[in-house]
């Protein structure tokens, strides 16, 4: 399981009939390094997000796999200051 940032979305004018409905989003790992993920829970730019990977999110779906290997699991609570 990935930690990331959300930074970007990702627009397609077609895609196979088996992807369910979601959206495709740009996270970011780490400074410097991104990767595309499926995104079912509407998360948005700037969110910070956990992101299962490879197998495991492939297996979240149900029927014919779809070719999505990394999938946003969670949202993450960023901490708030507490003055």
């Amino acid at each position: 399981m990935l930690r990331a940032r959300v930074v970007g979305s990702v627009w397609s004018t077609k895609r196979l009939p088996e992807i369910p409905s979601g959206a495709f989003l740009e996270v970011e790992v780490e400074p410097g390094t991104r990767l595309i993920a499926f995104d079912v829970l509407g998360t948005g730019i700037g969110e910070l997000v956990l992101v299962s990977t490879g197998s495991v999110a492939a297996g979240w779906f149900s029927g014919q796999t779809p070719p999505i290997d990394a999938l946003i699991i969670g949202s993450i609570d960023e901490p708030t200051s507490h003055e």
